[in-house]
């Protein structure tokens, strides 16, 4: 799910931790993150901000995990009102 709002773009997603590389899979339920970082400390959190920042050109403070920081379900804040990144990521969610 994706969702325009005052602050940036709102994305729910799925993340699977420990995965063999980083990439993400459009499915029939959303969008799904595989992140190579277990789920111990918030590595997998921190890793998925780094992915994140890196695929879409966003600096990492730029991204925040609003809900889910121990779950698989996540919602995460996008905080930018670039246009150009903003179709970016509506056409990726």
């Amino acid at each position: 799910m994706l969702k325009q709002t005052a602050d940036g773009i709102l994305i729910t997603l799925k993340i699977s931790p420990n995965a063999s590389k980083n990439e993400i899979i459009k499915t029939d339920d959303g969008v799904k993150i595989k992140i190579t970082a277990p789920p111990v400390d918030g590595k997998a959190n921190k890793a998925l901000i780094e992915f994140l920042s890196k695929e879409f050109k966003i600096s990492k403070t730029s991204i925040e995990i609003l809900r889910g920081e121990t779950s698989k379900d996540k919602t995460i804040l996008f905080k930018t009102t670039d246009n150009g990144k903003i179709e970016i990521l509506k056409k990726i969610f």
